[in-house]
């Protein structure tokens, strides 16, 4: 029987950003307070499931968050992917506003060396396989940002990774709308095959943050 692989994408707790810009891959954000507090409510709903490893960005706010998982889990040591890292976008720096009259699009109009959401989804596709490989049957958390998990939900649902669907996820059948801080959307694998998509599944709602925007913020 094929083995059952469920990968946890983790979206990193809310960012100390007292000048609301897209930080993007900036260096030195920091989780906030709040984003603390949304990343230990994580760990603790985590603690009890029985996960084979730790992944994140290499980004601060992530590995902060990975932190607050690893302390329900201290067996387990944190692992960094680039493959889970931040948009590389145009926009980075910029004041949120205008990244929110975008509605979060950071890629029409925009050119190499920038990234494209199905190069985004090319690099997580790529960190899919690599963590059903290693740790085939087992369950993975992998903190990470929000449209690297947005694209992902995407590809599961079976719609193309292009930017109007970044902005149009309720009408693509997503109640909840874009991930918030601090939100686990879970990618479960029922077959072995290569090409198969996982089933999305989420905690149940008393734990599930609010959701939020379009934005990356």
């Amino acid at each position: 029987m094929p083995s059952t692989t469920t990968i946890w994408l983790l979206r990193h707790g809310h960012v100390h950003n007292p000048q609301r810009i897209l930080y993007g891959r900036l260096p030195r954000f920091r989780l906030s307070d709040r984003g603390v507090e949304e990343a230990r409510a994580a760990g603790r709903w985590l603690a009890d499931r029985p996960l084979a490893a730790v992944y994140a960005s290499p980004l601060l706010r992530a590995r902060q968050t990975a932190r607050e998982v690893l302390a329900f889990h201290p067996r387990l040591a944190l692992t960094l992917s680039r493959r889970l890292n931040e948009v590389l976008t145009a926009f980075q720096g910029a004041p949120g506003a205008e990244v929110d009259a975008r509605q979060g699009d950071l890629y029409t109009g925009v050119g190499p060396p920038f990234e494209q959401p199905q190069e985004i989804l090319r690099r997580t596709l790529a960190f899919f396989r690599k963590a059903r490989r290693r740790h085939a049957g087992g369950e993975v958390v992998a903190v990470t940002h929000g449209d690297v998990i947005v694209f992902a939900m995407l590809w599961a649902a079976g719609f193309a990774p292009i930017p109007r669907h970044k902005a149009e996820l309720k009408a693509c059948g997503f109640a909840a709308g874009y991930p918030a801080t601090g939100s686990l959307t879970g990618f479960r694998f029922h077959t072995d095959a290569a090409g198969g998509l996982p089933a999305l599944c989420h905690p149940p709602p008393a734990f599930a943050p609010p959701y939020g925007g379009a934005s990356a913020r």
